[in-house]
């Protein structure tokens, strides 16, 4: 296990200990999200009763479900919490950057539909300003030549997702994902409205205004919380 592994798994337990009796509780997808998955199935292998999890994606649904964690649809009664992963967290103002495990529009749904969300991850996520990798933005297949044209002319750089055997990578939902190089990002909310007056972008990377909580993982063995 390496020492940002190491990091990542104290987030995650620290975040699965949160979850009390009774919660409905928001699922994440990514690497940090599935520790956070195999700490809460442990708490409730142990007695913990909960009442359910709502996965952002197949994979993590697959994942709670060889687990043993009980699963339900997100219905009409928000739900008391949601943990998952960040790519990036800009210090100071806790904006998220997310989408490169290719759920970010799942995430974003369920995100807003949840009372409180807790972001979990290793001291490495945190950036002074977001745009330090690429920017996922999700989009329809139709006209998609002409919607990387306009994601060029904001100056985004936009490359499709490959997957593994050299095909589009397509998201849950069966859209297609484009990773932006944006470098740093001076206005995370301008730029997500101008990429979201686009035709055909379904959803962005940037989650802003949220007002996470976030656990960190550091090095010296200890778990940083940072409050909106």
């Amino acid at each position: 296990m390496t020492d940002q592994d190491r990091q990542k798994r104290l987030a995650a337990e620290a975040a699965a200990a949160e979850v009390e009796p009774g919660m409905l509780v928001g699922l994440g997808t990514g690497s940090t999200a599935a520790l956070v998955v195999e700490a809460l199935a442990a708490r409730v292998a142990a007695g913990l009763r909960i009442d359910g999890g709502v996965p952002t994606s197949e994979r993590t649904a697959a994942l709670a479900r060889r687990l043993g964690l009980p699963l339900v649809e997100l219905g009409e009664v928000p739900l008391d919490l949601v943990i998952d992963g960040a790519d990036e967290v800009e210090q100071g103002s806790l904006a998220l950057l997310k989408g490169r495990g290719g759920a970010l529009l799942r995430e974003k749904i369920v995100a807003t539909a949840s009372r409180r969300r807790l972001i979990v991850i290793d001291q490495s996520k945190l950036v002074p300003q977001l745009g330090r990798g690429v920017l996922p933005v999700e989009l329809v297949e139709f006209g998609v030549r002409a919607t990387l044209a306009r994601l060029a002319s904001l100056g985004l750089h936009p490359a499709l997702r490959q997957a593994a055997d050299g095909t589009p990578f397509r998201s849950d939902g069966g859209h297609l994902i484009a990773d932006c190089a944006t470098g740093p990002i001076a206005d995370a909310a301008a730029l997500d409205r101008a990429l979201h007056a686009i035709p055909g972008v379904v959803e962005t990377g940037l989650f802003l205004d949220l007002k996470p909580r976030v656990l960190v993982g550091t090095p010296g063995g200890e778990v940083l919380t940072l409050d909106s």
